[in-house]
């Protein structure tokens, strides 16, 4: 059975100063996913946290990136069963009155959009061939 996935996106000031503080709770990093611009927290089989530093968080949107000592803003990713999923849900926000928010990002392994809800929050919806995250 499918089980949606979130992975809550964050920039950080410091990339390693946060993955020690998320691998001291307890956490744990996926180098599969982590580079020097970004590391993937495992917090549970369906919920990660993205670390991303500032410049690499600012390649995913247009918007000035929230101080989050005094502003709360993230990227809010969920992940889709597949390619036509991503397209109904992303479908059905604009249809709600959502804005699409930037271009279809398609990378074959990879597929994604996003889209703004009535506040201004992004979402993003991704599929990914299960082969390739077995890599």
């Amino acid at each position: 059975m499918y089980q949606q996935m979130i992975f809550v996106n964050l920039p950080v000031n410091d990339l390693d100063a946060s993955k020690k503080f998320f691998t001291e709770l307890g956490y744990t990093i996926n180098p599969q996913f982590s580079d020097e611009k970004a590391a993937s927290v495992v917090i549970s089989d369906t919920i990660f946290a993205m670390l991303l530093t500032k410049p690499f968080y600012a390649t995913f949107t247009k918007k000035e990136i929230a101080d989050a000592t005094t502003t709360s803003e993230v990227l809010v990713c969920l992940s889709a069963e597949s390619r036509a999923q991503v397209d109904e849900l992303v479908g059905k926000a604009i249809a709600a009155g959502g804005t699409e928010t930037g271009p279809t990002q398609d990378h074959g392994f990879m597929y994604g959009r996003a889209f703004d809800d009535l506040d201004g929050h992004t979402w993003e919806v991704m599929w990914m061939d299960p082969a390739a995250v077995q890599g």
